[in-house]
């Protein structure tokens, strides 16, 4: 399935959206909520958050690179990105939420100072991928938008997130899981919302729909 047409400024709102939603959901954590697990198994709120704010570090260091063609990778290493995560429980949940907003602040402030020229740059990205720095928003609407539902505080859900973004989200997964027909037949249909959390392998609605794993 060809993914539907994204602009550059789609996926700048959806990101600042999301990122909305995330400073949200967390706003009135307190330690012991933040602590509580999240949706993803064997990460807390505290794991989840900490994944957030260091990917906005990291898309950081592409959108550097991008702006001066230093070669600057997302992370020096998978160790630097696990231990990223791993310092979540450690912090408290007012650091947690200085950090989420600082570090989106940052990305958006780097994004914003991208010239014409320089969006045209190609990065790479930490699973290997070669990108425009197009695909940088993007990137970064995808990990507020679905980890903001991940926290599973209620507060955000995949209803609550926009359709067009959602639109986007479920063509890119079918794409990337080869699931455009499974072998017994059409994709599950259903609301947008519940096809769309099914896809990313997190709790929905639909019925008779094959179990699928956690994506992104």
């Amino acid at each position: 399935m060809t993914a539907p047409a994204r602009t550059l400024a789609d996926a700048r709102a959806w990101a600042r959206t999301g990122t909305e939603l995330m400073l949200d959901a967390v706003a009135g954590l307190g330690e012991d909520a933040f602590s509580a697990p999240s949706v993803l198994p064997g990460w807390t709120r505290k794991h989840l958050a900490a994944h957030v704010a260091a990917n906005a570090d990291a898309l950081g260091n592409l959108v550097r690179w991008a702006a001066t063609g230093e070669e600057t990778p997302m992370y020096a290493s998978a160790e630097e990105r696990a231990a990223g995560i791993a310092k979540g429980p450690a912090l408290t949940a007012d650091e947690l939420r200085s950090w989420l907003a600082d570090s989106a602040r940052k990305l958006a402030a780097g994004l914003d100072g991208l010239t014409g020229e320089q969006w045209r740059h190609q990065v790479v990205t930490a699973q290997g991928r070669t990108v425009p720095a197009t695909e940088l928003p993007w990137m970064r609407a995808r990990e507020v938008c679905v980890h903001a539902v991940d926290l599973g505080t209620g507060v955000v859900t995949f209803a609550d997130l926009p359709k067009g973004f959602l639109t986007a989200l479920v063509a890119e997964i079918r794409g990337r899981r080869g699931l455009d027909e499974l072998p017994e037949g059409p994709l599950p249909e259903g609301p947008l919302p519940e096809v769309a959390a099914w896809l990313a392998g997190r709790p929905h609605t639909l019925a008779d729909a094959p179990q699928l794993g956690p994506w992104l």
